[in-house]
């Protein structure tokens, strides 16, 4: 194959703001990346977004057989030499993510690996987590501004724990895999961005998801008052809090992920 510059300069891939594009071009870091999931031979990964398909080549170099959604037209012919390259490995499906019906496309659970455009990465992640469970898929990988990612993995106390690191953890185990630095695409961003992975686990028994989410847009959406305020607007969340033995002189960020299982879990049994 012909290094990614290239191939971006053959078929004119300036990167665009619009489809919050940055493309990463270091082979070695692209590699690392493709490892993070594991074993991927023979293996069915979904990509979203692969632009000029420089994760693309490393998920196939290590093995994968990759479904590519790809909604830049421009990106389309690189992605077909690419596809001759690994004859019968890359399904490129050009239209936008977020209206494909992905699970569909699969038999089996795919992984999930991409470099997520930045306007449409946690619109995804959030319909990802938000599935019925068990999930459709067997690993995230996935690509975020450094910031995202911390709200991703952050833990009870963390200035970045919120609403974001409930839903990425109360049925999954989520890490930080690696950071990357802004230098590391081309055109470089004004951010850091980070690697999160992602795998599902079980759902706590008689936990709704419904129940979950309305009880942390209550205690974040005021995360600055005390839980015995923030938490009002919800039927049955205070005398919850006394059940389980919460102090509702506590604030939203103090409340660790089990916690907010454990309440959500009272309220909904309540109901």
């Amino acid at each position: 194959m012909p290094p990614l510059r290239e191939v971006i300069a053959r078929h004119g891939l300036a990167a665009s703001k619009a489809l919050g594009q940055n493309f990463l071009l270091d082979a070695q870091l692209l590699a690392r990346i493709a490892r993070v999931p594991g074993d991927l031979t023979d293996a069915e990964v979904l990509e979203i977004g692969p632009g000029p398909g420089g994760l693309t080549r490393a998920l196939l170099g290590a093995g994968a057989r990759v479904t590519a959604i790809e909604r830049d037209h421009r990106c389309i012919p690189a992605l077909a030499e690419l596809g001759e390259a690994f004859p019968g490995r890359l399904r490129v499906i050009e239209g936008d993510a977020l209206e494909i019906d992905a699970p569909a496309l699969f038999e089996g659970k795919p992984h999930i690996a991409s470099n997520l455009p930045y306007n449409i990465g946690t619109a995804l992640l959030v319909r990802w987590l938000s599935a019925e469970w068990q999930p459709w898929w067997q690993s995230l990988t996935l690509m975020f501004q450094r910031e995202v990612a911390d709200r991703i993995v952050a833990g009870a106390g963390d200035g970045a724990y919120g609403r974001l690191a409930i839903l990425s953890q109360w049925r999954s185990s989520a890490r930080l895999a690696m950071p990357v630095h802004r230098s590391a695409f081309t055109p470089p961003p004004k951010v850091m961005s980070a690697v999160v992975h992602i795998v599902p686990g079980d759902a706590p028994e008689q936990v709704d998801l419904a129940v979950l989410e309305r009880l942390t847009a209550a205690a974040f959406g005021q995360r600055r008052k005390m839980l015995r305020q923030s938490l009002k607007p919800v039927p049955g969340a205070l005398a919850a809090l006394d059940a389980i033995g919460i102090d509702p002189a506590r604030r939203a960020e103090t409340v660790s992920v089990a916690e907010f299982v454990a309440l959500a879990r009272t309220v909904g049994a309540a109901r």
